[in-house]
């Protein structure tokens, strides 16, 4: 009987050790899991200002002066430069110094975005659907628009904002080459920006603004009287 009762009073502190060490793991499990949750929360509610940046940048913005400069786009391969044409065609086969040459880009948000436009034509330089370039009288639209990314050998690639991937590009013959077939490493999609011929860096300003339309305020009824008194006096 005293075997028994010994064996039984061991078996018993075995379960009762056993459920400890159970409530133990329990509660560290819990402190872990605890732990994870606070690390996962804290990570989502840090704010992604990087993400914010790429957002906002793809806005245009209607509110602010838009900056504008005058350049030429030198394009790698054909060793001319980017011109917009009266037939508003487009192509980079243009001298330097040559009227049609002459762009004037301007600012569309806080980001890179620009939009480029032929001075002699007034012609902005646009995308269609098929990844052609055209020209336009108007260029609000997105595909009108074009992100500038400065590479590493210095040149620039223009990758339309409507068209994400695809760039302006040309061959060496300076015709355009299709947009759906162009990546951003090609030299067909390389540019520098230069200073038509004949104006000297000193006498530039950075950057032009364009000055914001004035709202036109109606007549009063005194004004418009007061006017037609003094048209009559004449």
């Amino acid at each position: 009987m005293l075997f028994f009762s010994v064996g039984a009073k061991k078996k018993k502190q075995n379960s009762y050790f056993i459920f400890y060490f159970i409530c133990c793991l329990c509660h560290r499990f819990l402190q872990f899991a605890a732990l994870c949750f606070y690390a996962q929360d804290t990570v989502q509610s840090s704010p992604n200002f990087k993400q914010h940046v790429t957002e906002q940048s793809r806005l245009s913005d209607r509110m602010s002066r838009r900056l504008t400069r005058t350049y030429q786009l030198y394009s790698r391969t054909s060793g001319k430069h980017v011109q917009v044409l009266a037939n508003k065609r487009v192509n980079a086969n243009g001298d330097d110094g040559a009227v049609h040459a002459k762009l004037e880009v301007e600012t569309d948000s806080f980001g890179s975005r620009v939009r480029i436009k032929g001075v002699k034509t007034g012609y902005y330089i646009c995308m269609n659907k098929r990844g052609k370039l055209i020209g336009k009288r108007k260029g609000r639209g997105k595909d009108c628009i074009f992100t500038e990314i400065v590479l590493e050998n210095n040149y620039t690639a223009l990758q339309n904002a409507k068209y994400e991937g695809w760039y302006m590009a040309f061959t060496r013959k300076g015709r355009p080459r299709k947009a759906s077939k162009t990546k951003q490493h090609q030299r067909e999609a390389h540019f520098m920006k230069r200073l038509p011929r004949g104006h000297l860096l000193s006498d530039r300003r950075p950057f032009d603004v364009l000055p914001l339309p004035v709202p036109v305020q109606p007549l009063s009824r005194r004004t418009k009287h007061s006017h037609h008194q003094r048209s009559g006096g004449r």
